[in-house]
C-alpha cells in the first residue's frame, strides 16, 4: 500500500522530520522519538498500542506526533516509516564497519567494538546538526561565561570537555564534584553564562537541584544524557541524547566523547585561538620553575 502524501506535501524522511522538529516536542514525544531512532524506526512497524507501551507514552501522544510531523495520522506516518525501512534496506551501508565475522567474534573486544559502533552510529543518526552547530556557536563566543560538570560516571567527560575549551578560549570554569562549593559558582551565573552538564542514569538528584537553581539564575544549561533523557532535560535549553548501552555492568560515554570532540572541532575553527595556545606555549617555557630539570 502506498502511503498518502502528507497535507504538506513535504516529501522529507521520517527520520529527516523527526530530527527538524525536536525542539518543538513535548518530552512525552521525545521519549517517543527516542524509542523510534533507536532503532532506526522499526519500533514504528508495531501497533499503535504496543509502540505507545514501548515508550511509555499514551496513544493520543503517538498521533500528536504523526501529526506534528506533517502525516494524517498513524496509519499515513506508519506506510512512510514502512516505505523508508524499505528503501534503506535496497542501500548500502553508509555506517562505521562492524568488525569483521571472526573466529573470535564472540570475544569481549568484538562484541564491545559492535555495541559501541552501534551507539555511536544511532548518536549520528538522532542529531540534529542545526542544533549541534547552535551549540558549537553559543560555546565559541568568548562573552558567554562557562561552566563545566559531570556526575559520578561522566565526570572524566566533563574534564575532558574543559580540558580543551580552556585552550580554546577564556572564560571556562569546570565546577567541583562537591555540591557544597555550587553556590560560590552560582553567585556569578546570569543569562550570559551557561551551564554544560553531564548526566546519564542513573540520575543524580543534585545534578537536577542545581539544574533548577542555575535556570533560576537566567543561565542556560546544555545537557549530554543517554537514550532515556535526564530529569535535567526539563531545564535544557540543548540537550544532546546518546546511546549508553554495552555489554558490561557499565554504561559507556564512548559516543558523548564523540560528539565532544566534534564540538571541540567546531569551537576551534570559529574561535580563532592560534594567539592564545602561542601565548600558552610560550607561557608554558617561560614556566621552567613548575618542572624539574
Amino acid at each position: 500500500m502506498n502511503r498518502n502524501p502528507p497535507k504538506s506535501g513535504d516529501q522529507r524522511l521520517v527520520l529527516d522530520r523527526i530530527r527538524d522538529k525536536q525542539s518543538e516536542l513535548t518530552a512525552a514525544e521525545r521519549r517517543l522519538t527516542a524509542v523510534l531512532m533507536d532503532d532506526s524506526l522499526v519500533a514504528g512497524m508495531q501497533s499503535i498500542t504496543k509502540l505507545a507501551e514501548a515508550a511509555e507514552v499514551s496513544t493520543p501522544t503517538v498521533i500528536r506526533l504523526a501529526r506534528k510531523l506533517g502525516f494524517e495520522g498513524f496509519p499515513d506516518f506508519q506506510a512512510a516509516i514502512r516505505e523508508e525501512i524499505a528503501a534503506r534496506m535496497k542501500e548500502p551501508l553508509a555506517k562505521l564497519d562492524a568488525p569483521s565475522t571472526t573466529e573470535n567474534k564472540d570475544h569481549i573486544v568484538s562484541r564491545f567494538a559492535m555495541a559501541v559502533s552501534h551507539n555511536i552510529n544511532a548518536t549520528i543518526d538522532r542529531l540534529d546538526p542545526a542544533e549541534f552547530d547552535l551549540v558549537a556557536r553559543l560555546l565559541a563566543d568568548p562573552s558567554r561565561a562557562l561552566y563545566v560538570l559531570g556526575g559520578r560516571i561522566t565526570r572524566s567527560n566533563a574534564h575532558y570537555f574543559f580540558n580543551h575549551l580552556q585552550i580554546i578560549r577564556p572564560g571556562v570554569s569546570l565546577l567541583d564534584s562537591s555540591p557544597s562549593v555550587w553556590p560560590q559558582s552560582l553567585l556569578d551565573m546570569d543569562e550570559r553564562a551557561t551551564l554544560i552538564v553531564f548526566d546519564i542514569r542513573r540520575y543524580e538528584k543534585e545534578l537536577e537541584r542545581l539544574a533548577s537553581l542555575v535556570v533560576g539564575q537566567g543561565a542556560n544549561i546544555i545537557l549530554f544524557t543517554d537514550q532515556w533523557g535526564s530529569p535535567i532535560e526539563k531545564y535544557a535549553k540543548h540537550t544532546f541524547r546518546t546511546l549508553v548501552e554495552v555489554p558490561s555492568s557499565w554504561d559507556s560515554t564512548l559516543a558523548i566523547n564523540f560528539l565532544i570532540e566534534a564540538l571541540v572541532a567546531e569551537i576551534q575553527t570559529l574561535h580563532s585561538s592560534t594567539d592564545r595556545i602561542a601565548a600558552l606555549e610560550e607561557m608554558i617555557g617561560e614556566s621552567r620553575i613548575f618542572r624539574s630539570n
